[in-house]
């Protein structure tokens, strides 16, 4: 398996997760360029991931091997935990980063806006109610399920709503690429700021 040289070590994670249902090995730089290199076994999954990487600006490195002659549920929803993992790993103690981050996103038809604080306290909204079961074989019930994965481990406030759209797979797309975006600006480091985003003086 071949290694990302992710840009920054300090602002990085590895997380191996091993289950009786999943094994994952995820690598991810927050100060990356775009690359990704992602093997889930789920084909629309590893798309969005790298769409993901590429727009929030990060190295993105997921390998996983999970219980998929069940279906894609327990896949998805680990590599949505480890990516929390990683996220609040590499973040360390959150001093001087801009914290909140948000994005309205177009994608053709579909129009997406996302919102995040990193403040440290789990909160997950959901208003995106996707116009199909499936984009292919996958699960579209699948997508809120990695994100709040994503926002309880990232330990994040995640707010998502779909504005206008009917096609799923530019829905989804519009989702991942939205809040990468949001992501991107929130754990970007603010030069006027060199400590703890909150007035308490932790998160």
């Amino acid at each position: 398996m071949s290694e990302l040289r992710l840009a920054v070590p300090d602002r990085s994670a590895e997380i191996v997760r091993k289950t009786k249902e999943t094994d994952i090995r995820l690598v991810l730089g927050i100060d990356g360029d775009g690359r990704s290199s992602v093997q889930t076994g789920v084909g629309f999954l590893d798309h969005m991931l790298d769409g993901f990487a590429r727009h929030g600006s990060c190295n993105l490195e997921v390998r996983c091997e999970g219980d998929r002659h069940v279906d894609d549920h327990h896949s998805t929803e680990d590599v949505g935990i480890c990516l929390g993992l990683a996220i609040d790993q590499a973040l360390g103690d959150r001093a001087g980063i801009r914290r909140f981050g948000h994005a309205i996103l177009p994608m053709d038809e579909a129009l997406v806006l996302c919102a995040i604080d990193l403040g440290g306290r789990p909160f997950f909204s959901w208003e995106a109610s996707l116009p199909t079961p499936k984009v292919g074989t996958f699960d579209t019930e699948l997508v809120p399920e990695f994100w709040r994965s994503v926002a309880t481990l990232g330990r994040m406030n995640l707010h998502v709503r779909l504005l206008s759209g009917s096609n799923s797979h530019h829905v989804i797309e519009a989702i991942f690429k939205g809040l990468a975006r949001a992501l991107r600006d929130a754990w970007e480091p603010d030069p006027r700021c060199g400590g703890i985003p909150s007035t308490k003086g932790s998160l």
